[in-house]
């Protein structure tokens, strides 16, 4: 039980793994932004595209397969 305690207080001393676990949540973080972000704004251009070529399409100018 003593080798279990001194164990458990030299951990809670150590700053290094601290620093890791903080470093790897904030990593964690910016992955799930970037991929929030990049869903969004492929949602955006596919909207910007698909009325484009609904404008096209509809404009006369020529047949477009929308």
């Amino acid at each position: 039980m003593q080798k279990a305690l001194k164990l458990v207080q030299r951990l809670a001393k150590d700053e290094e793994g601290t620093a890791l676990v903080e470093y790897s949540i904030l990593l964690g973080v910016v992955a799930v932004a970037c991929v929030a972000l990049a869903v969004a704004v492929g949602g955006w251009s596919t909207g910007r595209w698909q009325a484009l070529c609904n404008a096209i399409g509809t404009s006369g100018v020529g047949t477009i397969n929308c």
